[in-house]
């Protein structure tokens, strides 16, 4: 990724409606003082612990408080003060995905920042950005072994609301070790290093998977719906990748379909579904059956309403969604269905009384691929401020299935040049993607616009995680107001530890 200086107005007013400055300066301090000095720190756990999945038990990791509560939710004004105790029995690292904490926060491992030993701890003390947002390592493989939880940071419009929220993280999984999975991709011509950046950069080698049965899917024929996220024209082609990995099963907080989660509801009742993908390489639709929902906000920012009953979440992505439900009740299944796949996972919302039907975790039919239906549809709330751009540049999304190898600009992380950036700037980049599959691009310590999509400009949303589907572009763009390292990298897992990374680095950071 190479950035250039460009006094060039690539953001118009009429792309830029907002004139608020969307990401205030935060405190630069690693533990800032605060007004809420005599707030107590919220002590969170990162542990093991036992897991069954379809009758089966597997060790897991957990992300916990000591009354058990998985994750954390923060009150309005409520400062993110939290002392994480390592007891996973190995290294580790959390990543507050969503937050913009100061750069010796943020939970990645690099040449300035440790990962916590085994039985040692961290704080951390910052300003949160309010949201659905959520944590999970940064570390090698430990996010596919669970090692998440979610993270609501909820505003005084929250609290005034008359509804009800449900949480729902998603997941892929495998009773498999994430290392043997991964050889089986790489044909073992790989392997993992926990150095700089911590999270699994590898020297790509040649390899051979075509029989290692991985399960590609390839692209399905396209099935048109209104604001459904699924494969459109131009987005959908015989040969696009979209699964790397046949999982073992898929979660909807923690819990498969043969068993789901049923959630108490009432009547006429309003309902606020916070939805967190958190699946390490695999997309879903989300599917409201019989109910029409709002989306409301995307990776924790506002959006302008916008209405249907199914949408696309890429992985690391939030979806918010406002729910009525039927005066006269019901049960009501709120599913996940997987990219490209028949496989489905889900909860049950119902009211009291309500006869509650046992699902299968299998579609009648494989859904198609996602695209950006959604996406284009959104309008921020809050826009940046119209201003012209400084810095441009172009990240090509390169890498193949076969070999499993996967970079950016044909640079592996390891080898990629990092982009330099000074305090102030406003930067835009474009998202090339020049491979077979799907990124969900993510880039630390900073919210984006989605300021256009193939070349056609449009006031979209502030998100932290953008899907660009196959031949596709999609331009965002950021105030530079978070000095440090900060990763930018695909959020499949498996792509990044193959090398889809690199780095956005500010001035004075070596």
């Amino acid at each position: 990724m190479a950035l250039t200086v460009s006094r060039r107005r690539l953001l118009t007013a009429s792309a830029l409606v907002g004139s608020a400055v969307l990401l205030p300066a935060l405190p630069r301090r690693a533990l800032a003082a605060s007004a809420t000095e005599s707030q107590t720190p919220v002590r969170l756990t990162v542990e093991r612990r036992v897991l069954e999945v379809k009758g089966k038990a597997a060790t897991m990791f957990g992300i916990r408080q000591p009354n058990g509560t998985a994750g954390l939710v923060l009150d309005p004004g409520q400062r993110f003060r939290v002392d994480l105790a390592n007891r996973a029995g190995e290294d580790t690292i959390i990543h507050w995905h969503g937050q913009t904490p100061p750069y010796v926060q943020d939970g990645v491992v690099d040449v300035n920042r440790p990962a916590i030993r085994d039985g040692a701890s961290a704080s951390y003390d910052y300003a949160a950005r309010p949201g659905t947002h959520w944590m999970h390592s940064h570390l090698g493989l430990q996010e596919q072994r669970l090692m998440a939880a979610p993270l609501i940071v909820r505003t005084d419009e929250d609290l005034r609301a008359d509804e009800q929220e449900v949480v729902i993280l998603l997941h892929d999984f495998t009773f498999r070790d994430p290392a043997d999975l991964l050889a089986g991709l790489t044909g073992g011509a790989m392997a993992m290093e926990h150095g700089a950046m911590g999270h699994g950069g590898m020297n790509a080698g040649t390899m051979d998977h075509s029989a290692m049965g991985h399960g590609a899917a390839k692209a399905a024929p396209p099935v048109g719906h209104s604001m459904s996220g699924h494969a459109m024209a131009g987005h959908s082609m015989p040969g696009m990748d979209m699964n790397d990995v046949e999982y073992d099963a898929y979660l909807a907080n923690d819990r498969t379909l043969d068993d789901p989660e049923v959630l108490r509801v009432e009547r006429g009742g309003r309902v606020r579904l916070r939805l967190i993908n958190g699946a390490t390489s695999t997309a879903f639709h989300i599917d409201l059956g019989a109910l029409t929902g709002q989306v409301i906000a995307v990776d924790g920012s506002p959006v302008q309403p916008v209405t249907g009953n199914r949408f696309g979440m890429a992985m690391g992505q939030r979806l918010d969604i406002r729910l009525t439900l039927p005066a006269e009740g019901g049960a009501f299944p709120i599913l996940a269905l997987r990219e490209g796949a028949a496989e489905r996972t889900g909860i049950i919302l119902a009211t009291a009384g309500a006869a509650v039907g046992k699902l299968s975790g299998l579609s009648m039919a494989a859904s198609g691929a996602l695209d950006l239906a959604l996406e284009r549809s959104l309008t921020a709330v809050t826009s940046l401020a119209a201003r012209p751009a400084d810095l441009t540049g172009r990240v090509r999304l390169t890498g193949s299935m076969t070999p499993y190898a996967w970079s950016l600009d044909d640079r592996a992380f390891g080898t990629h040049a990092p982009s330099r950036v000074s305090p102030g700037q406003r930067v835009v980049l474009t998202f090339e993607n020049a491979s077979d599959m799907s990124h969900p691009m993510h880039l630390h310590g900073h919210h984006f616009q989605v300021v256009a999509i193939d070349g056609r400009p449009f006031a979209g949303a502030v998100r932290d995680t953008v899907l660009v589907p196959v031949n596709g572009t999609v331009t965002v763009a950021f105030d530079a107001d978070n000095p440090g390292r900060w990763p930018l990298h695909c959020h499949n897992l498996l792509h990044m530890a193959t090398g889809m990374m690199t780095e956005l680095v500010y001035d004075g950071y070596a």
